[in-house]
Parts: C-alpha cells; sequence; structure tokens
C-alpha cells in the first residue's frame, strides 16, 4: 500500500493492528485509533478452539453464538454500523481501515446493508487488502482478500 494515500487511517487500538498500519506504509502519517475497530470479543470463548467450543456448544460459530461473556452479533453490528456511519459522513474520503478478522468480515457485510452473519462467507486472509467502495450510489465490496507478495 505504499505510494496510496489516504485522508484519513482508521486504526484498531491493538498493537498488532497498530503494527500491520505500520507495515502496510499507513503510519507516515498519524492514524486514529478507534476502538470500534477491535476484534470480536469472545468472552469465556476467548484462546480456544473451535472444535473445542463445539464440545460445549454443538454447531457453534461466532455467526451464530453463544456468546457468553462476550460481544453478539447484535453488539457487533451495531460496531460495524457506527465505522459506516463514520465513513459516510466523510463525504467521500479515502480512508484505510485497520482491523481484524471477524470485525472486518461484520463491516462488509454492514456496509453493503446484510446482516452480520454474511460475513461468514467472505473468508479473509492475514495482512489481506479489500476495498469497500461506492458504484452508482450503491456500497459494493469492490476487491476482497487481495494478498500481495512482499517486495
Amino acid at each position: 500500500m505504499r505510494g496510496d494515500t489516504f485522508d484519513t487511517v482508521l486504526c484498531s487500538p491493538m498493537i498488532r493492528a497498530r503494527r500491520t498500519a505500520e507495515l502496510a506504509g499507513l503510519s507516515s502519517g498519524a492514524f486514529e485509533v478507534d476502538g470500534d475497530l477491535c476484534e470480536w470479543d469472545y468472552g469465556e470463548l476467548e484462546g480456544r478452539v473451535t472444535p473445542e467450543i463445539r464440545s460445549q456448544y454443538p454447531g457453534w460459530s461466532i455467526w451464530d453464538g453463544p456468546w457468553p461473556g462476550g460481544e453478539t452479533a447484535d453488539d457487533i453490528s451495531a460496531r460495524a454500523d457506527r465505522v459506516v456511519k463514520r465513513v459516510i459522513a466523510s463525504g467521500g474520503s479515502k480512508i484505510a481501515v485497520v482491523g481484524h478478522g471477524h470485525f472486518s468480515r461484520a463491516l462488509a457485510a454492514r456496509w453493503v446493508g446484510e446482516p452480520v452473519g454474511v460475513g461468514r462467507w467472505l473468508e479473509l486472509d492475514t495482512a489481506s487488502v479489500s476495498v469497500l467502495a461506492w458504484s452508482r450510489g450503491e456500497r459494493v465490496v469492490r476487491r476482497w482478500n487481495v494478498v500481495v507478495d512482499a517486495p
């Protein structure tokens, strides 16, 4: 992303996201930390892998829950909607957003007006680039999960 210019860079407060912004060349100017970009809070399930969780909650997924002590899909939707509203309010500014996997997938779903659960079908690799944009007055996913080899 070096060479791209952005009017605003929003970044999760997590250190790994800040480091990603630096490695992507997005920190030449100051980036703005936005707590709404944190990863989904798994609550009591944090640090556990899906097969382990499913032994306790058969059929579990982050998209459907349950989320004991963590954020629900409605909580994530509210956070994502705040980010979407903020981006729309920027009036067409070019904004880079650095966040985390599950939340970014939920954000893309909300960007196109779909429920958070649509994120289940939006696989996202670490350090990939996606572009949410406008086309003919509609919010669209222009690029998704683009992985570029490092120089």
